[in-house]
């Protein structure tokens, strides 16, 4: 049975990490001075690396051929974690009830020493969840932890994380993956399973990956999968296959709808958003890329080309030359309030009866009806 590709190219040395150098560099060099901590918490966005940097933590120190700081991959103890098979490294969801149950046992078992290994690694994800009984046990566990056990917190909400927790813990902050990294990842992986794939369909990947590397290796693996089952499986995947896979709706006409709304045109417009219902467009997934371009549109007009946008990034020649023109057309405050109505019509659609009434709504609103 296959791998899926964010299982298969998971990094197996902190060399094959991407996008977070702050936090290899301290790791691998606590490693080779021999300094290691009791307790780690790795916090920042979904998909940006953190339970993978745990893992190989856990790996490193407890690998028992290392060679400096990465691990060998080779050794028993490598090879038991890489099939995620190792009795000595324990992996407790707290997004799971609390994790009450699970952090009960850790308290009951953490002072026998390990099985097998040097150290008992317990990793903890979403962290953040714990409930207020576990949190408070886990404390006491960190405050004096046994010589044999490492703690690895994983959280994408820090800010709910107790304050006495994340004292007792050596602190990363892992940021969001660039464009750029997600791209250039994305195309050595399409390079080694043979998937022929433009370059325009790798940064499309990118964009709607919200700089989640993990997203975006399940979104290769879907557009590869889709490509074989429509029979293009020895052609090259092109933008218009990941639209077709994704939903997304063609930018020119995201342009058009805004072009439309720029002009005050309620009828039209409405009209260009229904056409695009019709046509099988998720108007959930429409809104989010509107919203996008809008957002991207007001900061070229707040701050110019210079100000970094990943879907300015991302936009043909043409289509960057469109988004200034509208850019030019539409007023600061005009753009700032469209943005404001569809994020607020996006929220309701969820409740709505009629999925597309919140839009249209939004659409006459601004449109001055």
């Amino acid at each position: 049975m296959s791998q899926v590709f964010y299982r298969k190219y998971r990094p197996k040395t902190f060399s094959e990490v991407i996008g977070q150098e702050h936090v290899v560099k301290t790791l691998t060099n606590a490693l080779k001075s021999g300094v290691i901590s009791h307790g780690y918490l790795f916090s920042g966005p979904r998909g940006s690396g953190k339970t993978t940097m745990a893992r190989l933590l856990a790996k490193a120190v407890n690998c028992l051929d290392r060679k400096g700081s990465e691990p060998c991959n080779q050794c028993d103890s490598c090879i038991e974690i890489n099939g995620s098979r190792a009795i000595d490294l324990i992996e407790i969801d707290a997004a799971s009830s609390g994790g009450i149950d699970q952090i009960r046992e850790l308290k009951e078992g953490i002072h026998f020493s390990p099985t097998k290994s040097k150290y008992k690694i317990f990793i903890i994800d979403e962290s953040h969840q714990l409930s207020k009984e576990a949190a408070n046990a886990l404390l006491k566990t960190l405050e004096e932890p046994p010589s044999h056990a490492i703690f690895i917190l994983a959280t994408t909400e820090i800010h709910k994380m107790i304050p006495t927790i994340i004292s007792r813990c050596q602190h990363f902050d892992f940021r969001r993956l660039t464009l750029p990294e997600i791209i250039q990842r994305l195309g050595i992986i399409s390079e080694k399973e043979g998937i022929k794939i433009e370059k325009p369909a790798l940064e499309l990947i990118a964009l709607n990956s919200g700089g989640s590397f993990r997203d975006a290796e399940s979104i290769l693996d879907q557009a590869a999968t889709f490509s074989s089952q429509i029979g293009k499986k020895e052609t090259t995947i092109s933008v218009e296959d990941l639209r077709e896979l994704l939903g997304v709706v063609e930018m020119g006409k995201i342009s058009r709808l805004v072009d439309l709304l720029s002009d005050k045109k309620t009828a039209p417009a409405i009209g260009a958003l229904n056409e695009a219902f019709d046509q099988g467009a998720d108007l959930q997934q429409l809104a989010i890329e509107l919203i996008g371009y809008l957002h991207a549109t007001l900061m070229f007009k707040i701050g110019g080309p210079e100000l970094h946008n990943p879907l300015i990034d991302g936009l043909t020649d043409e289509e960057f030359q469109k988004l200034k023109e509208q850019a030019a057309k539409l007023k600061e405050e005009e753009l700032r309030r469209l943005i404001n109505l569809l994020l607020e019509a996006q929220n309701r659609m969820k409740s709505s009866p009629i999925i597309q009434l919140p839009l249209e709504l939004a659409i006459a609103e601004f449109c001055g009806i």
